[in-house]
């Protein structure tokens, strides 16, 4: 028997959650499963990897242990069971983690709880998750019983919708009323905040009424992965005025560059598949849903985001995208190709016959139809794109032409991998007939205008968030942009004069020149211990920086190499490899036993990481006693707290051998297996 999504709220009885029920919920939960809705995980061992969601990281330290039912971050420190997971993602207490695991299973619970553990923070996160599944059951109710909404009724009866559909997918209906309900949650003692920070109300400018922010539309529920509702997507009815659809404000569950509609019933089909199918509409995605096409989601009133294509790429990096074949259809997937191949998504391109989308297509020829004219008719982006433009003629005209192999060339460029965008340079040759010199001439272009591109855009966020938190020492002139791992290959650098006047820690310089001279296995050692922010001198941190970018992206890393890069590489490269105090070749000759800098390369690496870090607590500590001084009695006493713990480790620091307090390379290598 299909259950319908507001169904499950029927399943609730008023008993309190017993330990038996924990254990219940805990042993039928996977945790594999439950991360990966988050986290592209990769099977290491007995266990699995990937990239850390609680903290900004390049190599996966993220590790779920499937045995043992647990989590465990060895970058940031972040560890537990699944429940705990959720919380964490999810920003709720461990009564609404164990609800959440419980309906993803099935798995029948009592009525809600509060949690012990319950913050002004949770307690409004959870608020907000309680007013939307009100909401949605509200609308869903409407949409069945009342006569006003006989209409909606009838338009998805039009569309070809099932009853079955209609549950499990959560539809619904909101009245042309101003405040319909907002009057029914009130009544249920729903919290009006609560119904505010959902985004489910709006106040008037003059009295400050509330009043509905969805009214007389057809309602679509927005789920996230894990099938809690975090907003919804109205549709007019028609006869009144208004945009065709309105989409819930962005809220503290709801962010509209992150959602995909359709994630939470899509997610385990586009791991059977191997392959998403993105389309435009919530009707497309029901439609095509009910025909038996599961694999399938839309952007939920979005144009393609970056984040969108990071999560979706959780589940496989294959994506086909089926817009509609009008201009405006056919121009927004294109936006989206680059946005895609940006986020090393593998993308095929088709559009359906003039005047079909998703819905009608399936509605009117059937699934295995669908199926059959999309393995026929699905195109790699260059194929797809020459294609476009022979049916429209500018394949024919020979500027018409060179705009369009630069336009192509244009989204090769956002390929990073260096192999598959060679292969498709290879591929964009044969079809269009231009000589490999003059594509990759071009393609050079492309590369170098985005990376510049990509530098303006980090330098105005950054100056943007630092302009008011961050002054320079005479309070005028804006901070530098220091460089970051997320550059693709140089960063806007600091002025020379003004590096050079920074006296550099000779731990710090020795860090880097053992990250150079000892390649790939130190990288990954220095880069799994310490992060830039240890580094004191802003030029030597933003070598940091590039050093780990170029590790991750493959690119050579040398004494030669940063000698021939823009200002300030040769000059930094110059100070660090200045040997002042070199060992003497004279006097190894009147040694029994030779002495060399690097007998052991990673004793001295550790040797330089205590350094560096004894000198990154100090500072800490520093900053930590400015802060105290103008804070008020709550942050002061998290100051506290911080102060203590950084002061009972400098101590444990001072006490302990660099060789005990770090882990040798195969140990590292073993704790990431």
């Amino acid at each position: 028997m299909l259950i319908g999504f507001y169904d499950i709220l029927s399943l609730m009885a008023s008993s309190r959650i017993t330990d038996s029920k924990k254990e219940e919920i805990r042993d039928a939960a996977d945790i594999v499963d439950v991360v990966s809705d988050y986290v592209k995980l990769k099977k290491a061992g007995g266990g699995f990897t990937g990239l850390c969601p609680f903290h900004n990281e390049k190599s996966p330290s993220f590790h779920v242990t499937p045995r043992l039912g647990i989590f465990k971050c060895f970058g940031c420190g972040e560890g537990g069971d699944v429940f705990n997971f959720v919380m964490k993602m999810e920003g709720v207490g461990f009564v609404e983690a164990m609800r959440t695991v419980a309906e993803r299973y099935n798995i029948e619970l009592p009525k809600e709880e509060q949690d012990d553990e319950f913050d002004e923070r949770t307690q409004l996160t959870e608020g907000i998750y309680h007013a939307l599944r009100f909401a949605g059951q509200f609308y869903h109710e409407q949409l069945n019983a009342e006569d006003e909404a006989a209409e909606a009724r009838n338009y998805l009866g039009k569309r070809g919708l099932k009853t079955k559909t209609i549950r499990k997918w959560g539809l619904g209906f909101a009245h042309d009323r101003m405040d319909h309900l907002y009057t029914s949650a009130i009544e249920q003692g729903i919290n009006e905040t609560y119904l505010f920070e959902a985004g489910l109300i709006k106040y008037s400018e003059n009295s400050q009424k509330p009043y509905d922010y969805f009214r007389g539309r057809l309602m679509f529920p927005i789920f996230n992965p894990s099938g809690k509702v975090i907003g919804f997507g109205g549709r007019i009815m028609e006869g009144l005025k208004g945009p065709k659809y309105l989409n819930s404000p962005q809220t503290k569950v709801y962010n509209k560059s992150e959602v995909m509609y359709g994630i939470h019933l899509a997610r385990n089909e586009i791991r059977k598949h191997d392959q998403s199918i993105l389309v435009e509409g919530y009707m497309d995605v029901i439609s095509l849903w009910q025909s038996g096409i599961l694999n399938v989601v839309a952007t939920s009133g979005t144009s393609v985001t970056p984040d969108q294509m990071r999560r979706l790429r959780n589940y496989s990096q294959n994506m086909l995208m089926v817009y509609d074949a009008d201009n405006a259809g056919q121009n927004a997937m294109i936006r989206g190709l680059d946005v895609a191949l940006q986020a090393d998504m593998h993308v095929r391109l088709m559009h359906l016959p003039e005047g079909e989308d998703p819905d009608s297509f399936v509605q009117q020829f059937g699934a295995d139809s669908f199926i059959e004219y999309t393995e026929k008719e699905s195109k790699d982006f260059i194929s797809f794109m020459i294609a476009h433009a022979e049916e429209s003629g500018d394949w024919e005209d020979p500027m018409s032409r060179k705009n369009v192999v630069s336009r192509i060339l244009s989204s090769i460029a956002r390929v990073k991998d260096a192999v598959l965008r060679e292969t498709l340079v290879d591929h964009l040759r044969r079809l269009s007939g231009v000589g490999e010199r003059s594509l990759l001439g071009e393609l050079s272009a492309h590369i170098q205008e985005q990376t510049r591109e990509l530098e303006r855009s980090r330098q105005r966020e950054y100056r943007q968030q630092n302009r008011e938190s961050q002054q320079t020492s005479d309070g005028n002139e804006e901070p530098p942009f220091p460089g970051d791992a997320t550059k693709p290959q140089k960063s806007v650098q600091p002025a020379p004069s003004r590096l050079a006047r920074t006296k550099k820690s000779p731990a710090e310089k020795e860090i880097i020149r053992l990250m150079i001279e000892h390649g790939d296995e130190m990288i990954y050692y220095v880069g799994q211990i310490i992060t830039h922010d240890y580094f004191e001198d802003e030029g030597l941190r933003m070598f940091y920086n590039d050093i780990i970018q170029r590790y991750n992206d493959e690119l050579p890393i040398s004494i030669a190499e940063y000698t021939a890069q823009d200002p300030p590489f040769p000059e930094l490269t110059g100070e660090i490899f200045i040997e002042q105090h070199s060992i003497s070749e004279k006097g190894n000759e009147r040694r029994t036993t030779r002495i060399t800098r690097d007998a052991d390369p990673f004793a001295t690496a550790r040797g330089a990481l205590k350094a560096i870090t004894r000198l990154y607590y100090t500072r800490r500590s520093d900053e930590i006693k400015r802060l105290i001084e103008t804070s008020d009695d709550a942050q002061r006493r998290q100051l506290y707290s911080e102060l203590m713990k950084i002061t009972k480790d400098k101590m444990m620091l001072e006490r302990t051998s660099a060789d005990e307090l770090f882990p040798s390379l195969e140990d590292l290598i073993k704790n990431e297996a």
